[in-house]
């Protein structure tokens, strides 16, 4: 069974803190709980074990050509210039940056399956397990679980390499994904597999 770690949306808009979104709490989050710290150490982790690493981030294209202004999450993504492709925002972290041989897939939605390569990629693998990390834990982390479950993938979400606007949104997303995946915590994910 192929395994392969996906890093969702640790683009600077939504983690750092001097990204667009600083306001909602995902930096925050990160400040309080150092999950770009532990992200970077599941990273080195992932690739000491030759555990393929796909980087998943949102980008909107230079005119937001296919942005959904009626939507209540990403209508204020074009006025905002949030996440445009090719600037800083739209760029993954320097602490979670992927290797010049990893797979990075831009997606425009919440879910990184939707209208991306994502699903050939780990079937061309021979993937079927998923580790999966990312932010935020109630948006794009639950809609690729809850996909990769419907698509057949086993899927692990690693507790505290996750952020979201609050510790109270944060939780509650993981106890509802049990029902559909398996959650541990950076710690118990290496030690169990040393």
């Amino acid at each position: 069974m192929g395994k392969a770690l996906i890093a969702v949306d640790f683009i600077n808009d939504i983690i750092h803190e001097q990204g667009k979104m600083a306001g909602k709490g995902y930096a925050a989050f990160d400040q309080r709980h150092h999950t770009l710290d532990k992200v970077s150490r599941l990273l080195h982790w992932a690739r000491g074990r030759s555990i393929p690493v796909i980087h998943i981030g949102l980008a909107f294209s230079q005119h937001y050509l296919e942005h959904p202004e009626q939507s209540p999450l990403f209508g204020p993504a074009k006025n905002n210039q949030l996440a445009r492709e090719g600037d800083w925002g739209s760029q993954f972290h320097e602490q979670v940056a992927p290797q010049a041989s990893e797979k990075q897939i831009t997606k425009r939605r919440v879910s990184g399956f939707y209208n991306t390569d994502l699903a050939a990629t780990l079937s061309s693998q021979g993937i079927t397990e998923l580790l999966v990390a990312g932010v935020a834990t109630d948006m794009a982390v639950q809609s690729l679980v809850r996909e990769a479950h419907d698509r057949d993938f086993v899927c692990t979400v690693i507790d505290d390499c996750c952020a979201a606007a609050s510790d109270e949104d944060h939780s509650q997303t993981l106890r509802m994904l049990q029902n559909v995946s398996a959650v541990t915590t950076l710690a118990a994910l290496t030690e169990d597999n040393d």
